[in-house]
């Protein structure tokens, strides 16, 4: 650990883009299910590490066989010790990448389940004020109220056994089906209550009534609670871009050293076959030569033999 930060102090002024961070199936697991942390960084990352509230926690490194550029770290069973800020690096050569988002894990299932109820009645009309009771038997210390499939902000109070969410004038923006949670602290939460659906009712909306969003005039704990990677384009381009650029400069220096590597074979070759020709002519040259010169010594010996035999008294 000593080793690692030592590492990235003494590179924090060439650290790498912050990597992807995301929960599956959802940030929000039931106390005792499992939970995997995904982790996505550069094509060429070594190494991933993942923090816990700051400490290390765990290590992954990408799969020599798989072209991928992310990580999971499995947690086999959510508790209240697992559930809090999660935050990743990776490494490539010697440098490493700054931390990513925080990513909030939050445990459910603990305590008692929470009664909620919405006053003065589940179906109102528009421009009316409502106010979401949750009230949870054990005492506790904050509660949560959340709208399904609505906004990521999660509307938060201080209580001990109970909590009111004043809302309005309501507009159709605040109707949908509400659960609400009891905790001890962000992480921890008691099971979810019963849903409670608002109903607006009412002729046309009047433009001038505020809030026109049920998250914009109460007090929020922010938190993302996409469970998919949606939202991570933005930050994925990037890396799309560069594998891109990556994979152009590959093939380019592929292309380029099968021309050197064909025009050199296209040399020697042409090489060979001169200095072969060079050589069977040289032998051909020779052997003409010898020719040549074996012909004129038989005929030289040829015309000494007639000279003797046409001398008198030679013999």
């Amino acid at each position: 650990l000593g080793l690692c930060l030592s590492q990235r102090i003494n590179t924090e002024k060439e650290t790498l883009p912050k990597p992807i961070i995301w929960a599956k199936p959802s940030i929000m697991v039931t106390n005792g299910n499992s939970v995997n942390i995904w982790c996505q960084g550069a094509q060429s990352a070594s190494e991933y590490q993942l923090y816990f509230e700051g400490s290390f926690f765990a290590l992954e490194r990408p799969k020599p066989s798989r072209s991928m550029n992310k990580v999971r770290f499995f947690i086999s069973q959510m508790t209240s010790h697992t559930a809090g800020i999660y935050t990743c690096f990776y490494q490539s050569g010697e440098l490493w990448s700054k931390s990513s988002n925080p990513l909030k894990l939050v445990v459910t299932g603990l305590y008692d389940t929470p009664n909620l109820w919405v006053y003065p009645r589940p179906e109102v009309t528009l421009g009316e004020n409502v106010t979401f009771f949750c009230q949870l038997k054990t005492a506790t210390s904050k509660f949560f109220l959340l709208k399904e499939r609505g906004s990521n902000h999660i509307q938060n109070k201080y209580g001990n056994i109970q909590a009111e969410f004043p809302m309005g004038p309501v507009t159709r923006a605040h109707r949908g089906t509400y659960r609400c949670f009891g905790s001890y602290n962000d992480y921890a939460w008691s099971f979810p209550s019963e849903p409670v659906t608002l109903l607006i009712t009412g002729g046309v909306e009047n433009s001038s009534l505020a809030p026109t969003d049920p998250t914009s005039s109460l007090d929020y704990w922010e938190f993302d609670l996409s469970t998919n990677e949606s939202g991570l384009q933005k930050d994925s381009a990037f890396w799309d871009h560069t594998t891109q650029n990556l994979i152009r400069i590959g093939l380019a220096c592929i292309i380029l050293i099968t021309l050197v590597w064909l025009l050199t074979e296209d040399w020697l070759s042409k090489r060979k076959d001169h200095e072969e020709a060079n050589r069977l002519t040289n032998w051909e040259c020779r052997r003409r030569w010898r020719m040549q010169h074996y012909f004129e010594e038989e005929q030289r010996n040829a015309i000494s033999m007639m000279e003797l035999k046409a001398t008198p008294g030679a013999l």
